[in-house]
């Protein structure tokens, strides 16, 4: 790749539940910090385009663990995790989906879900995720800033992108990129109709 970097006011920022997105669609994903993520492998250091060489082997060794135990809740969520790295969003899909079918009420694996349905061009499924997970814990900040993303650069529906974004800085004033939210509602605020360049248009 190779553009890019003349928009930084408007980098977009996703935040994940639990993994390390590079390269997504419109910037940087930060890792969340739940406390209901379970332990995984130090792996998201690589730089884009080049994901750690264990990656392939942990995927190997969680499909070999899975097959053996369907069951096994931790090994779902963590195979998930590493399609999510690995930029394999229908199998990450699939994955939480085990995951979730052992635990309904995980908001960041949801989240995290919603994140692939994003990158898959689901935006709907991403909208109910993160509203689910929010539900299941409205203090859940992952899911409250990425359904205003959704909202903002691929629906183009800015109300309720406000929204969702004044509640995320209500509830995590000092929240990871809470910031750059004030500054996009203030660019919202400032031009109520269609915001130019946008993408895709």
């Amino acid at each position: 790749g190779g553009e890019g970097g003349d928009a930084m006011k408007k980098e977009t920022y996703i935040l994940a539940g639990a993994a390390l997105i590079i390269g997504i669609l419109l910037g940087v994903i930060f890792s969340g910090s739940g406390d209901k993520t379970p332990s995984r492998p130090a792996t998201s250091s690589a730089p884009p385009g080049a994901p750690p060489v264990n990656l392939q082997q942990n995927i190997q060794m969680l499909e070999d663990i899975v097959r053996q135990d369907p069951t096994n809740r931790n090994a779902w969520v963590q195979l998930g995790h590493n399609y999510f790295d690995g930029n394999q969003p229908m199998k990450a899909i699939e994955a939480y989906n085990k995951a979730l079918e052992l635990d309904p009420n995980d908001p960041d694996v949801i989240t995290n879900q919603g994140v692939m349905f994003r990158r898959v061009g689901w935006y709907d499924r991403a909208i109910d995720n993160f509203r689910k997970a929010n539900e299941i814990n409205p203090m859940h900040p992952q899911s409250l800033y990425n359904m205003g993303v959704v909202y903002r650069y691929d629906l183009q529906d800015y109300d309720k992108a406000r929204e969702a974004w004044t509640l995320y800085i209500e509830r995590h004033p000092t929240g990871q990129g809470a910031d750059q939210l004030r500054a996009e509602l203030e660019f919202l605020r400032a031009h109520p109709q269609m915001p130019p360049g946008m993408p895709g248009q």
